[in-house]
């Protein structure tokens, strides 16, 4: 009877998504990192003004990691390890110097050793190499050997992106059209690829498309997810909790970035849903939030991490919080602390976080997904992006700046040029938006300016099944100029 009982109970909660009931955990984190002036003490001190209580810190060395565990029990703060996984930082150069043939290879046979995606920090490991597995457990087991560490958060644990937020991609020069480019398409290590083959009997290279591969897409998957596993395993071994912060959504981190983090033994997780790298408004932060409680581990506690110092201002990340809370979060980190830059806005956040805090236990420990109209009516998930209001709203904003004849794009973190809030611009006059090219990758509508005669496209792709962003170009000549 006992057995059938502990099977119930399982079913029962994998019916219902993420764990609900959680351990004693801190509903509000930050990341922070060793940037060049990091003070750990103003970093307490400003924590306790924001009434933030958890904290995923990365330092270089161990002696820092000490210091910082001090301080965060003198301040009441749960510590966890930021750890870098598969790509690798403080001997990253080390290890590109004597161990090149550990580094992750792409579709065209580059490897990141050699080769610069996007940033000259992208230098990923494959995880199917067993040395490379050997360095992670190394690494994870002298990060949990530090007194004070109460836990770890594994990041960077994936492949590089396979595609970019569409914004995100302006600022690199490359305008996606929702399909993956063999160059920034990686997980082709000869070690994979001779697992991959002996499984399944065919190279993955030789089909049309292999980013269409289903199963040579399942197999990464599965070789991130070994690698998680593995640093879990070590990480629980010592008594430490275990977190991640893998990308935005369940279905986006699978497309984009080969994380099945459903899959992955963590105690609680920070999927980045990042509002300011893709759509730029809360429907998006509430959508991602929605799909990963239904889709998450029914041993882990689900949070969202937010973009708090990535472009938006302090009533926007309120918003986010909103929308991931109303979306079955039961907690934020935000990235990072930073964004929260003065005494008042800390006063501010804090005052938002008792009043949640209050929510929470007054519902007997359990965060309660409310319901929000406004993002889509039926309280569900919508690839429609007419049912997106405040999507709408967002583009329909950037299409008089097109109309304007000003460049959306810029170096700007999130890809977009900043919005000037002074300037007016004239009221636009659309016509009815037009479908003109739709895949399962992108959506793309064409629409007129009556007020002006100019022609826009709207790009709207569709990754890991939701709408993750919009582009609007301006069309001359018969084509969408860039």
């Amino acid at each position: 009877m006992k057995r059938i009982a502990i099977i119930l109970a399982f079913a029962v909660a994998l019916l219902s998504g993420c764990a609900e009931k959680e351990e004693t955990y801190p509903m509000f984190w930050t990341w922070m990192e060793d940037r060049e002036g990091l003070n750990l003490d103003s970093l307490f001190v400003q924590m306790d003004e924001a009434g933030i209580d958890g904290l995923m810190l990365y330092v270089p060395d161990n002696e820092s990691y000490r210091k910082a565990a001090a301080l965060a029990k003198e301040h009441g703060v749960t510590l966890y390890a930021w750890v870098w996984t598969l790509n690798p930082r403080g001997d990253r150069e080390q290890l590109m110097a004597e161990h090149p043939d550990w580094f992750d290879v792409n579709q065209e046979g580059l490897s990141t050793a050699e080769f610069k995606v996007y940033v000259n920090s992208y230098k990923f490991l494959s995880a199917a190499v067993p040395e490379v597995r050997d360095y992670v457990e190394k690494t994870v087991r002298n990060v949990c050997e530090i007194d004070g560490i109460d836990g770890i958060c594994l990041d960077y644990c994936r492949i590089v992106d396979r595609v970019l937020p569409i914004s995100v991609g302006h600022r690199y020069g490359i305008y996606g059209d929702g399909e993956v480019n063999p160059a920034y398409d990686f997980g082709y290590h000869p070690k994979a690829i001779e697992a991959f083959m002996s499984e399944y009997g065919y190279d993955p290279r030789t089909v049309e498309d292999p980013s269409r591969d289903e199963h040579w897409l399942e197999f990464r998957q599965r070789m991130i997810t070994e690698v998680a596993n593995l640093a879990a395993e070590v990480a629980h071994e010592y008594g430490k909790k275990v977190t991640a912060s893998p990308f935005t959504s369940a279905g986006i981190a699978s497309f984009m970035t080969a994380q099945k983090f459903q899959d992955w033994n963590l105690d609680l997780v920070f999927p980045m849903a990042y509002s300011d790298f893709y759509s730029m408004e809360p429907g998006f932060v509430y959508d991602a939030t929605v799909q990963n409680k239904a889709m998450c581990n029914p041993n882990t506690l689900l949070f969202t991490g937010l973009g708090a110092e990535l472009g938006g201002d302090f009533d926007s990340l309120v918003e986010d919080m909103d929308a991931a809370f109303r979306g079955g979060a039961q907690g934020v980190s935000l990235y990072t602390i930073a964004g929260l830059t003065t005494p008042e806005l800390r006063a501010k956040f804090k005052a938002y976080a008792d009043s949640l805090r209050k929510v929470k236990a007054d519902d007997g420990g359990v965060m309660p997904a409310l319901e929000h109209p406004d993002y889509v009516p039926d309280g569900g998930i919508s690839l429609d992006p007419f049912t997106h209001p405040r999507l709408i709203q967002v583009v329909e904003k950037n299409i008089k700046r097109v109309v304007a004849g000003e460049n959306l794009y810029s170096k700007a973190m999130n890809g977009l040029e900043p919005y000037d809030t002074t300037k007016v611009y004239p009221d636009l006059d659309l016509g009815e938006y037009t479908l003109v090219r739709s895949s399962d990758r992108m959506l793309v509508y064409q629409v007129t300016d009556n007020a002006s005669g100019k022609t826009v496209e709207v790009f709207f792709p569709i990754y890991g099944g939701l709408i993750s962003g919009w582009d609007v170009r301006e069309v001359t000549s018969g084509k969408a100029q860039l």
